[in-house]
């Protein structure tokens, strides 16, 4: 198995992994917050969460030179989105842990960073096609209703955690938790079509990029 099909295999196995340790830490948080006063469950929760953040890490990690190899200048901010995310998680579970309380709207301060490395991971792959189109498409419009989500929860036009509100999370759940991670378990990424090239890093990159066009070549 090559490095590159690995890498793959290890992000789509993080996303699955950060996907159940979120939503059962998520579950027993919310118990405790809905009246439950075990604290042994709701450190659970908060300890789950926090493995939760550090697959999260890991992905933007792993991801960073795959982006990198397409577009310079966009892929060094998933990383830094990504570990930003982990810190807002671990914030808020400390802040559990202190106070027995949980800070005010704790999951949309998350979602934030949550939403803008995704739409910038998506971008990329959609461009790129390290995967396929409708999968990369799944995940831009997930990210995207995230993204809208957070401030119409925030103005109390919805509420992302029940109801209606719920709806905006279910594309980008089935990005991350089937999509994303049964494509690239089951075939890695895709070799990205000639024309798509690294962003250049200088002006002078841009001219010399051409030059590597196979057709170019000579015998």
């Amino acid at each position: 198995m090559s490095p590159r099909r690995r890498t793959a295999t290890a992000v789509g196995i993080l996303f699955v992994a950060q996907m159940v340790t979120a939503i059962v830490g998520t579950t027993l948080i919310q118990a405790y917050v809905d009246g439950n006063p075990d604290r042994t469950r709701m450190t659970l929760g908060v300890a789950l969460m926090m493995c939760s953040g550090i697959a999260v890490v890991g992905i933007g990690l792993l991801m960073y030179p795959v982006l990198r190899s397409v577009d310079r200048r966009l892929a060094v901010w998933y990383p830094i989105l990504r570990i930003l995310e982990f810190a807002v998680s671990a914030a808020c579970g400390i802040y559990l842990l202190a106070r027995s309380e949980v800070v005010p709207n704790h999951l949309l301060w998350v979602y934030i960073p949550t939403a803008a490395g995704g739409l910038v991971l998506t971008y990329v792959l959609f461009e790129s096609r390290l995967v396929p189109r409708p999968i990369a498409l799944l995940g831009l419009v997930g990210y995207a209703c995230l993204g809208l989500g957070v401030p119409l929860d925030l103005m109390g036009v919805l509420d992302m955690g029940a109801g209606p509100g719920q709806v905006l999370l279910v594309p980008g759940g089935l990005f991350e938790a089937v999509a994303l991670p049964a494509w690239l378990i089951a075939k890695g990424f895709q070799t990205p079509p000639a024309g798509v090239l690294p962003a250049p890093a200088s002006g002078r990159g841009a001219e010399v990029a051409p030059s590597y066009s196979p057709d170019r070549i000579q015998p």
